[in-house]
């Protein structure tokens, strides 16, 4: 499957002006099921780069698979604030289908407004704002069914095949994927067949990976096994980080004695794709409070401690079932037990 696309990673583009994007969308503000967003607004008009072509992306509703999307891409930075979303703190990466866009030569005139969606907006942006919210739900519900990108993903795109490899072609033809990279990350899944199969060399290939990423610098194999017995009560450690503070994520052993066996602490799940990012300091990004169910709609609580890290997100690298290479970007959830307060830059 092709996505049609006709933008690169680099190409600068111009967000149309909200009179113009109205004008490609249906009655529910969506265009090829995708909606536009109201808080995608404040960029109207403004000119930002593409980061990738957003040919395919995660399944985070059924966690089933890949999934394909034509003509659509992620610039950068844009990440949702969830305003028209009752203040979802989630802060996914845009969808932009391609005639929301055209493309320029350059940075010139860029910059973002200050809108942020309102409850009762009236004139064009009353027309984005209904689709925020499930068709046909009373405005004063008290616990209202939202509709976003991520809710409606499944509807925007189809499933992946394992058998396509165009994908592939389109993630180095895109600019998504250098070939080293993409050769790099591949040559990775028949080790991990070899190490996950009954061939009884599991622990000694294992041991020598670790070994040899050692030497180069690179990262523990990172798919493994909690401690702690499947149901068993897992730990916690309260720092009450906040954003700005500096952070190290703690080694892989350190953070395997606080999950079980699925990788679980106290339900938030420890995942391979965050092994790259042990022993790294990074800056807290936010505590996450709420966040809405993509397969519901309903926004749902925390009832324990979330974080966020500046540039700590999901690159696909191990992640398998037609999802390698997904362009995403989706933050990864810290258990603060998993982190530890360090000095920041110039700091004692």
């Amino acid at each position: 499957m092709r996505s049609e696309s006709a933008l690169r990673v680099g190409d600068w583009v111009e967000v149309l002006s909200r009179e113009e994007i109205l004008r490609t969308l249906d009655t529910d503000g969506r265009l090829e099921s995708m909606p536009f967003m109201p808080e995608m607004l404040r960029y109207t008009g403004q000119r930002f780069r593409v980061s990738k072509r957003a040919h395919r992306t995660c399944d985070t509703i059924d966690y089933v698979g890949g999934l394909h999307l034509k003509r659509a891409v992620h610039l950068e930075g844009l990440r949702c604030d969830g305003s028209a979303h009752g203040d979802c703190e989630a802060r996914c990466l845009l969808f932009w289908k391609e005639a929301w866009l055209k493309k320029v030569e350059g940075p010139a005139g860029s910059g973002v407004t200050s809108y942020r969606a309102k409850p009762h907006e009236t004139g064009v942006e009353a027309v984005f704002l209904r689709g925020a919210r499930k068709a046909g739900e009373a405005a004063d519900t008290h616990e209202p069914t939202y509709v976003c990108q991520a809710t409606t993903l499944l509807d925007a795109t189809v499933p992946l095949r394992r058998s396509d490899l165009m994908p592939y072609v389109e993630d180095l033809a895109s600019g998504n994927v250098r070939l080293g990279q993409m050769l790099r990350t591949l040559s990775y899944v028949p080790f991990s067949v070899v190490v996950g199969g009954r061939y009884g060399l599991g622990t000694p290939l294992i041991a020598l990976y670790d070994l040899i990423q050692k030497i180069i610098g690179g990262t523990p194999y990172p798919e493994r096994r909690g401690k702690i017995p499947r149901g068993g009560k897992t730990p916690s450690c309260r720092l009450d980080l906040q954003p700005g503070e500096f952070v190290r994520v703690r080694t892989l052993p350190e953070i395997l004695e606080t999950v079980d066996e699925a990788l679980r602490n106290r339900g938030m799940g420890w995942h391979a794709e965050m092994v790259p990012l042990t022993g790294q300091v990074f800056r807290v990004a936010g505590r996450i409070e709420k966040i809405i169910n993509e397969k519901t709609g309903k926004m749902i609580h925390m009832k324990s401690d979330v974080v966020i890290l500046e540039g700590g997100v999901c690159r696909a690298q191990f992640i398998n079932n037609c999802r390698r290479f997904c362009p995403r970007g989706v933050y990864y959830y810290f258990r603060e037990i998993w982190l530890e307060r360090v000095p920041g830059p110039g700091g004692a």
